[in-house]
This record gives C-alpha cells, structure tokens and sequence, in this order.
C-alpha cells in the first residue's frame, strides 16, 4: 500500500511538472522565414533581406514602385516583429507586433491592441 502511495505521488508530480513546464512556452520562430512580399487582401508588405522593405495598397492606386519604406527588426527570442515606417515628411511610425505564426507560405501577428493580421506569401 505504501508504494502505491509512492508511486502514485510521484506520478501527480511528474505530470504536474509537464503542465507546468508546457503553460506559457511560446513558440520561437526563424525570423528569415520574414523575407519576401505578403499580401492580405490588397495591402501588401515585401520584406528584403537587409531589414529594409516597402509597403503598398492597391486598393489606392500605390503599387510597389511607389510604396512606404520602412525598416524592420526581429527577435526571435520574444517573438516580437518591429516595424518602423518612414513617412514622406521625415517622420516615422513605429510599430510593434507579436508572431503568432510563421512559416512558408503563412504569416500572422498580433499588435498591442489585439488587432491580429494574417498575410499569405506572394509566390511570383
């Protein structure tokens, strides 16, 4: 009876310690999967490899030619994509983003209002 008892305790904390150990991990993602052009809708956003990219609506009449600049940073570490647009009078927007998926074909993030975006990867 006793090593039931045992047995059983140590099982509780086993599986305790897992849930513990699996609430709260987020997912890390690789931050070069970022590189390349999305599209949602008709707003499109082109990521270039030197953290440097463009953004444009063609719901407005701007195409990639005439796009917003702006520059970009990821850390893989707290999953968190900043985005800092440049406005054409010199100033500039920044804007922070939480990855919730990213992968080939898919991007998603949150801002910090709760706001989530969903991108798809332009494959032309």
């Amino acid at each position: 009876m006793f090593r039931r008892k045992k047995f059983l305790v140590c099982l509780l904390l086993m599986v305790g310690c897992l849930v513990v150990n699996s609430c709260g991990k987020e997912d890390t993602f690789d931050g070069s999967l970022i590189v390349g052009k999305w599209v949602s809708g008709t707003e499109y956003y082109r990521y270039d490899v030197d953290s440097t990219g463009v953004t444009w609506d063609t719901s407005d009449d701007v195409y990639e030619s005439e796009g917003q600049p702006f520059t970009w940073s990821f850390d893989e570490s707290t999953s968190r994509l900043t985005v800092i647009h440049q406005m054409e009078m010199g100033g500039v927007v920044p804007k922070s983003y939480t990855m919730k998926t990213l992968n080939d074909s898919v991007m998603e993030y949150k801002d910090n209002y709760g706001n989530l975006s969903k991108y798809t990867r332009v494959t032309n």
